[in-house]
Formats: structure tokens, sequence, C-alpha cells
């Protein structure tokens, strides 16, 4: 039941003079649920006469504020933000696979690949398996070995989908917390060094030296990081080859999806990343996991081109929930043991905070990103020639949103070109009361939940 204080702020609101206005704010943010709060104006300028052609500042609005959309790619703040992010995501994907939005239609002949990378064992998890449609015992082991903290290491449990155990140690006092968040750390140079090394074994395998490869073809790609329920991250990537000028270009006749594959089934095996030695912990060099996945994107097939993309998409909004942990900085001084996360999480969190205090780690950045469990990369990435970009997709969104207003009337139109345009913004809050975000829930038909960022 909402408080007191919060129906008073709705009642308050409601009989606002301003109200209709508020909610025309609120409805074009999009149901935004933490909208970013700016004050500020902006003059458009005669620079002849200096006369003032037209003028808006947010005195008038209500709250003396404009609100916008936080625009944020988590859904788990912001479910509608991260739509739209979802949305623009899957576009470009897809355009880098059928083409469109600045990609030609013929790039759907170019080789092309679905690959997953995944990280190595720290140590057995509770898991759901199935064959044929059955879901297997756990880990169903007869002569099942004690650990050395007496655990019996076999689980015949069939685990349901949403089984909170599942990604939990069987025993964790022998889980690796800090061998899983230092590979998170290295994921990002790991990755890198495999892109190198593909194009490395793409050359050697065509006979042709790198410079030779870069005047005959492009390698071009599009990933997303993906949290397993155990805390470590593995990449879904979308690889391509095309010729020297990108997309535009056919790839030469030796670039067979089949070379591609072995070129990247070496360069997953051929990479390796060692983190600095620091006292009290064992020098580790990480490699990708036993587990590669490697298929062709077809049109008809099993796995097609809205498949794939619609995959990356979703992952592409998501980050380390699903392994329980928060979607927010830590800080060094909080109380862990006082934090709503699972207890898998909060040891691989601690791992962060104390690996992260030494001088020889310090670079990873383990204390800044120890909600992300280490990882510190950008979760959806792409290669420069892969296909349009996430700018250009809201500014055609932009664009479109501004014909729309011309056309209507709602917006005056003025030459920027030959007006001086003088504006200043300043940031001066974010989210609603409690109060308000009730109204928010029924202006949209969403309901809200209370993020980090609300004010109370």
């Amino acid at each position: 039941m909402p408080s007191t204080h919060a129906v008073a702020g709705l009642i308050t609101r409601l009989h606002d003079p301003q109200y209709a206005r508020w909610a025309s704010q609120i409805r074009r943010t999009g149901g935004c649920r933490q909208p970013i709060h700016l004050r500020g104006h902006v003059f458009h300028v005669d620079p002849v006469t200096g006369g003032r052609l037209h003028s808006y500042t947010t005195a008038g609005e209500p709250d003396g504020i404009l609100r916008v959309p936080c625009k944020t790619r988590r859904a788990t703040r912001c479910p509608s933000c991260a739509e739209t992010y979802r949305a623009d995501t899957y576009q470009l994907v897809r355009a880098g696979l059928v083409g469109g939005k600045g990609v030609p239609n013929s790039v759907t002949a170019h080789p092309c690949l679905f690959v997953t990378l995944t990280a190595p064992s720290f140590g057995t998890v509770h898991t759901r398996r199935e064959k044929n449609g059955t879901v297997l015992p756990c880990h169903a082991r007869r002569d099942a070995a004690t650990c050395p903290h007496g655990q019996i290491m076999s689980c015949t449990v069939r685990h349901g989908a949403d089984d909170s155990c599942l990604g939990e140690p069987l025993c964790p006092e022998c889980y690796d917390h800090a061998g899983s968040v230092l590979f998170n750390a290295m994921s990002p140079e790991l990755w890198r060094r495999f892109t190198e090394a593909l194009r490395r074994r793409v050359a050697k395998t065509a006979g042709l030296t790198q410079r030779e490869l870069r005047e005959q073809a492009v390698i071009s790609f599009a990933k997303v990081a993906e949290y397993q329920r155990r805390g470590v991250v593995h990449f879904h990537a979308v690889i391509r080859v095309d010729g020297p000028k990108g997309p535009i270009t056919a790839p030469p006749a030796w670039a067979t999806a089949d070379l591609l594959a072995d070129a990247v089934r070496h360069a997953a095996s051929a990479v390796a990343v060692t983190v600095p030695a620091v006292p009290g912990e064992p020098v580790r060099t990480f490699r990708w996991g036993a587990q590669l996945d490697v298929r062709q994107i077809t049109m008809d097939g099993d796995l097609t081109d809205q498949a794939v993309a619609a995959y990356i998409a979703k992952y592409a909004t998501k980050a380390a929930e699903c392994v329980g942990t928060l979607d927010r900085r830590i800080n060094p001084l909080d109380d862990l043991t006082a934090l709503p996360i699972r207890d898998h999480a909060r040891r691989l969190i601690a791992e962060c905070l104390r690996l992260g205090a030494l001088d020889k780690l310090a670079d990873l950045r383990l204390i800044k990103w120890a909600h992300m469990l280490g990882f510190r990369g950008h979760f959806s990435t792409k290669s420069r020639r892969y296909s349009t970009t996430l700018g250009k997709l809201r500014e055609a969104r932009a664009a479109f949103v501004r014909g729309e207003e011309i056309t209507t009337g709602r917006l005056l139109i003025l030459d920027e070109d030959t007006v001086l345009v003088i504006s200043h913004w300043e940031y001066a809050g974010q989210g609603f009361s409690v109060g308000d975000a009730l109204l928010v829930s029924t202006l949209t038909g969403t309901p809200h939940s209370w993020g980090p960022h609300d004010p109370r």
C-alpha cells in the first residue's frame, strides 16, 4: 500500500494547474522510469539585429525542469529506454546480416558465422541439463568424491529452470571465486587477442601476409557479453568476411564459411592472457572454455538472421542480475552482509574488493566494477564496418520525430545555419517522487519499481 506521504504527493500533482503539461512531458519520455531533470534555456537570435526570434526556458515547466529519457540500456533500471536500446541493437545486427540502414542487400552472400566463446570452469556448480526434452540430474555420480571441506560433490536433483540454486557452487569453499572475477576482468583482452589471432589465421590459410589480407578482405564483428548464472561472462559474436571496402564489396573467392570456421576454432584455442603475479595468489593464465559453438547463419535454416539479431539484442540490455547481484556500483565501505544479494554473488564481490586493493591489479579497476563481478568491457560492440551505428539510428529517429512535429505545426522552423543559437543546460536531478511514480504507472500502463536513483 502507498504511504500517506505518497498519496498526498499524488493528490498535489493531480490538482496542480500544470498537470496536463507534466503528463505531456511524461508521455514524451516514453514512460522512462528515471528521467533526467534538466534546467536551462535556448535562445534563437538574429545575428544581424541581435533580436530574439524564439526562446524556450524551463522556468515555465512543471517544477521548473524539463524531463528527458535516461537512455539506459539496463532493463532492470528502465524497461522503456532499454527496449529502445534493444530494438536499435536488433536493427544494427540484422542490417549486417541482410542489408539495410546503409548496408547493401548483397551482404547476405558473404560468409557469416555465429560464434559463442565460453569461460573455463572455476568449480562445479548446480546446473540444469536436458537431453531429448528430458531434464537430467544435476551432477549424479556413483562414486562421488568428498571435497576437503566435507561436501560430497554430487547432486541428483533435476533442477527447474527457475531454481534459485542454479549457478551456485556445490562447495563454495572449493570454488575459485578469485579466478572467476579475474577472468571477467581479462576477458576483453582475451577477445582482442582472439580477433587478432583470427585475422592472422585467415591470412595464413589463404597464403597471404597481413597487408595482403587487408587489400583483399575485411573481417567484421558484432558481439555481446552474456553472464552465466555462475557469474562469468561468455561472448556471442557475429563474424563476417567482406571485401576490402567492407560490406559494399564482395569477399574474395577463397573466403568461405568453412575457412572462416576453421580459423575461429584455431584462434579460440591459440590465445591466452596471463594475470600479473600478486602475493598470495597463483599465476593465472586464462583461455577460452572447452565449449566452443560455431554455426553458419542462414536465411531460412535453424539459425536465421532474425534469431541471431534477436538473441544478441536481448543480452545487450542485461548485465549481472541473473547472478543475483546489484545493478549499481558498490561502495567499498558498504556492508556486504546487508546487501540483498545471493551468497555466491557476495563472495565474488568480496574478491573484487580484496583483489582490487592490490597495487599490481589496480589497472583492472576491480573495485569500481565489483557490481559487474569484475567485467569492465562494453556489453555490445561492433567493428567499424560491420553495419550502421547506434548514433545514426538515434539521429534518424530524431529526424523523423522532428519532421512529424514540423508537419503538424508543433515545431517552429528556424534555419539554424543563419540563426545564432544560445543555450545553457544544467543537471537538476533524476527520477520521481513516490507519488509521481504512482501516476506514471497509470499514465504509461506499466508498473513502477523503485530504482536506486529515485528520490524519496
